[in-house]
């Protein structure tokens, strides 16, 4: 098993006491990846449902419908530069089991994929 490096075990400690900093944030502070700095949480705690439930809750600037998984759908999104369309697809497709109507999201994030697949084809 690899011992983590210096650099690694501040972030860890960055992210202890920023509970609620993005990777992205994180990512950019330590210059390093958000995949890195997402893979280097998942060390810490791994985030449940039943952990989003215990936290004290910020339904503004990180709903738990989008936390679940470990890393903010926001984050994902940036980190991998996704645009509009294709962000409000990976949006939708990860909320649809925690919030609202699963059918709802689903075709939500069918009618962004669509509007980006007729972009192509002009």
């Amino acid at each position: 098993m690899r011992t983590q490096s210096a650099k690694a075990k501040k972030v860890i400690a960055y992210i202890q006491a920023n509970p609620s900093a993005s990777y992205a944030v994180v990512a950019k502070k330590f210059k390093m990846s958000p995949s890195y700095v997402y893979k280097l949480s998942k060390a810490i705690k791994p985030l449940t449902k039943s952990s989003i439930k215990e936290e004290a809750v910020d339904k503004v600037n990180h709903p738990p419908h989008y936390k679940v998984g470990g890393i903010e759908t926001i984050d994902f999104v940036e980190a991998k530069s996704l645009g509009y369309n294709l962000g409000n697809v990976i949006k939708y497709v990860s909320r649809a089991d925690h919030k609202g109507s699963r059918d709802e999201d689903l075709q939500k994030a069918l009618w962004y994929l669509n509007r980006e697949i007729s972009k192509l084809n002009k």
